[in-house]
């Protein structure tokens, strides 16, 4: 049986065409707007040389705008960051997927594999105009988003708190109800993606909690129950305490996603289903709004110093956990490679077996 071919952007009306037609420009012409806007921040920090840097961004992304709009083919990097190796042996192998001797190009191409790509010039963009090298060009939107979100945030955090109170009188069947709460406020936080929104404000302004309800049809697969019996089998029976058990989340967006994510390992580990959290991020910015090392403890900074007493209580929950070790945080560059997560065993290794030792996995 023969292997369909990949979706790319030369089917016309696709997800993939508008994609490249469209939205990765309308992203790229953001990341633009952002570094020329930040022209005065890096002459005060660097002086002419920030200025400098800011043209040479700015040159480089312009005429990456222009290779992607006139499907030119897909060039190798060419910077130093440890994965370039991966990503140009990737480009060869991609070369051997066309017919007629043609190179790989922007609307010809598997359309998960141009839009990796398009990341992964932005990053090859900014480090080589030093010294800006280790600006996020997202960090800004990424920002806005989290303040734009802070109402639905407060009232997630304040849920969360008044469930802990309350806990020691909920049954059996009420502790299940209450995770299950939990898991689709975590799963509907992917809504405020802004690569899918083309970097414009995708940001939650009502409670989620009072939304589950009417966004239960769309649900496709729902394995709560399976989960839920995952967690609770591996729960000591006299103590009611979690026997050493660990939960993976590979985490996706910043902003309010992830202060979802922030509250149900909050509430896997109050509710005794597992003794630790593993967190997975990006080592570079990735796909507008994903998670990086420094979105993720900034969200917890920002948490703790919010002017509300149960948000900042969350943060200050959270930081511990980091500190005693509960929470884990651990970032690879696999996540920001063009390969399939399928991939995973035979090109990072080391992660397959850091994975392996996880008792559940949220993607």
């Amino acid at each position: 049986m023969e292997t369909p071919c990949s979706l790319s952007a030369s089917y016309e009306g696709s997800f993939a065409y508008y994609t490249v037609k469209d939205r990765l420009p309308q992203i790229l012409t953001k990341v633009i707007d952002t570094v020329h806007r930040n022209k005065n921040k890096f002459f005060e920090e660097y002086g002419e040389e920030g200025v400098e840097a800011e043209k040479k961004a700015i040159s480089f992304f312009s005429k990456l705008r222009n290779e992607m709009q006139t499907n030119k083919p897909i060039l190798p990097l060419n910077d130093n960051w440890q994965d370039i190796d991966i990503w140009n042996q990737y480009l060869d192998y991609q070369k051997t997927l066309l017919d007629n001797g043609e190179d790989p190009s922007w609307f010809r191409s598997s359309w998960l594999y141009v839009e990796c790509y398009l990341y992964r010039r932005i990053h090859e963009g900014i480090s080589l105009s030093p010294p800006i090298s280790e600006f996020d060009v997202f960090r800004d939107v990424k920002n806005e988003s989290f303040f734009q979100s802070q109402q639905a945030m407060i009232t997630l955090c304040t849920h969360l708190q008044e469930l802990k109170k309350t806990i020691a009188s909920l049954s059996k069947e009420q502790h299940r109800e209450e995770f299950y709460r939990l898991l689709q406020v975590s799963l509907w936080g992917n809504k405020c993606d802004l690569s899918i929104s083309g970097g414009r404000d995708n940001s939650q302004k009502i409670s989620i909690l009072s939304s589950l309800e009417s966004l239960k049809p769309f649900i496709l697969v729902d394995n709560m129950e399976s989960l839920w019996n995952t967690l609770t089998k591996n729960k000591d029976v006299s103590s009611e305490k979690a026997l050493k058990t660990r939960v993976d989340i590979v985490l996706d967006n910043a902003g309010f996603e992830l202060v979802t994510d922030f509250i149900l390992a909050d509430a896997i580990l109050f509710f005794n289903l597992a003794t630790e959290v593993h967190f997975h991020g990006k080592c570079i910015p990735w796909f507008v709004s994903d998670t990086t090392k420094h979105d993720f403890d900034w969200t917890i900074q920002q948490s703790l110093a919010a002017n509300h007493k149960w948000m900042s209580k969350c943060g200050q929950t959270w930081k511990e956990n980091l500190k005693k070790g509960s929470w884990v945080y651990h970032e690879h560059i696999f996540w920001t490679l063009p390969h399939e997560f399928w991939s995973m065993e035979k090109i990072a290794p080391d992660l397959y077996t850091e994975l392996k030792k996880s008792d559940l996995i949220f993607f």
